[in-house]
């Protein structure tokens, strides 16, 4: 899906789409970090969501950048390839959501991988929601506030890792 949104997102020039992609990118990461450390210590644990926390903080930092430079230079979103490419992603998150629920409070490395997940469908939403507006409004605003919106949302999701990794080491 990372492929897939990056791919129409920087064809359909959207600042949503393109930080969507990000967060699924270091979704895969995390997830890989979590699989890592799932046999390892508490304290391996620990270090596999703090690397995913940070991780998560810098993307969302340079999806902040990508759409202050959309603001200044221009974009021109493509509000259908949006939406579509939305309700693919949506749903592709919804089935590594049911995935992993029933592992979430298998330590702190998968309570990371359930924040990412839940995130990511808030992120879904605010694309497709980006993509009607955009579509309604005949504005590309809409797409600039809801890509800096998803990316105060991973900073979060990073920040809150960051602290239960903390707390449970």
């Amino acid at each position: 899906m990372f492929v897939i949104e990056l791919t129409v997102g920087l064809w359909a020039e959207s600042t949503a789409l393109l930080a969507d992609s990000l967060d699924m990118f270091a979704d895969a990461l995390v997830y890989s970090v979590a699989l890592y450390a799932v046999a390892r210590s508490r304290r391996a644990q620990s270090c596999a969501a703090m690397c995913s926390g940070f991780l998560q903080i810098g993307l969302g930092l340079g999806i902040l950048m990508e759409v202050l430079r959309r603001f200044i230079y221009g974009s021109d979103p493509v509000s259908v390839l949006m939406m579509i490419t939305g309700v693919v992603a949506f749903a592709a998150n919804v089935i590594c959501l049911v995935l992993i629920a029933k592992h979430r409070e298998a330590g702190i490395h998968m309570r990371a991988s359930w924040i990412f997940s839940t995130n990511d469908i808030i992120a879904n939403i605010g694309t497709i929601i980006s993509g009607g507006l955009v579509m309604y409004l005949n504005n590309r605003l809409p797409d600039l506030i809801i890509g800096a919106m998803i990316s105060v949302v991973v900073i979060h999701g990073g920040i809150r890792i960051l602290y239960e990794a903390r707390r449970s080491a």
